[in-house]
């Protein structure tokens, strides 16, 4: 099966600990790598996971406060400093290129490749990236400013072809990307041969959601139903439930009922509030609701 791997580059809040970076992610499909938010020390988490930055390409910024962000401009500088001719396109929501142009203009005055920004809506769930086996479709959350998740979904790959029965009934090679996509194979003489003889369906393809900074939103359950892991952030235990109100966060007990309501197969939370030097009850809360719950932590990677 290709390669579909979440990495933990960082899983804690606002407030810096020694225990936990800033939010960012990487998810590496077949080898092309996705950065999900950027906050500071993104990327020496970038080379502890042993990632190589030949491979990113795009980043996708949730929301424009500093613990998802102010990494950016050392991880641009770093890949100018490394010789990049590679275009970097970052999406994020509207603001991001007007507070980084200036920053970018002033240290990095002689850049050996472009950084291109891509602006998008948070208030509707676009698609806003897509390549031959995949799409990056955005997910509304409601934070204290303007903020979206991410949908990232394989797509269906072609049949196998059964390399006996193709040899069997003597199929001409130019039918085989007809027949990979479902069609029956006609004899010269008419006969016609089913697909599912000449096939085995593919694997089924994988999905991957984040959701960080948010309420608990009902509103996303059906976009991300049945998908193969979430991401959700659980900033703070029910103890704690009025601060998460107030603040625009999510408990690991609501974290758990947003997972259980979609059916989604598994749940990974995260962004982990600085008050707690143990996140072990954040993982007891949601797991008493959704069994099947990881607790993020640096340089883990999760195979989707």
């Amino acid at each position: 099966m290709e390669k579909f791997e979440v990495h933990i580059l960082g899983c804690g809040s606002a407030l810096p600990t020694t225990r936990h970076f800033p939010t960012s992610q990487i998810v590496n499909v077949r080898d092309k790598l996705f950065m999900i938010d950027c906050g500071e020390g993104a990327q020496l988490q970038f080379r502890k996971s042993h990632l190589k930055f030949s491979r990113l390409n795009h980043i996708f910024i949730s929301h424009l406060h500093g613990d998802h962000c102010f990494g950016l401009l050392g991880l641009i500088s770093t890949l100018n400093l490394l010789g990049r001719t590679a275009e970097l396109h970052i999406h994020s929501p509207k603001g991001l290129e007007a507070l980084l142009t200036p920053m970018l203009d002033f240290f990095n005055r002689q850049m050996t490749y472009e950084v291109l920004f891509h602006e998008f809506d948070t208030k509707a769930a676009i698609q806003i990236y897509e390549d031959r086996s995949l799409t990056v479709t955005t997910i509304p959350l409601r934070h204290r400013m303007p903020c979206c998740g991410f949908l990232f979904a394989e797509k269906q790959s072609p049949n196998h072809i059964l390399r006996e029965m193709v040899d069997f009934y003597q199929v001409p090679v130019y039918e085989l990307n007809r027949i990979k996509n479902g069609a029956d194979y006609v004899t010269p003489e008419g006969k016609i041969i089913p697909n599912g003889l000449l096939t085995t369906p593919s694997a089924p393809p994988r999905s991957y959601a984040y959701c960080s900074d948010t309420l608990p939103l009902p509103s996303i359950v059906e976009q991300i139903r049945g998908i193969d892991l979430l991401f959700h952030e659980a900033t703070f235990a029910s103890e704690d439930a009025p601060r998460a109100k107030e603040t625009f966060h999510t408990t690991a007990v609501q974290a758990a009922e947003i997972a259980r309501s979609a059916g989604v197969k598994k749940l990974l939370i995260g962004h982990f509030s600085a008050r707690y030097e143990d996140e072990s009850v954040l993982l007891q809360e949601a797991s008493a609701i959704f069994p099947d719950t990881l607790l993020a932590k640096e340089t883990l990677c999760v195979s989707v």
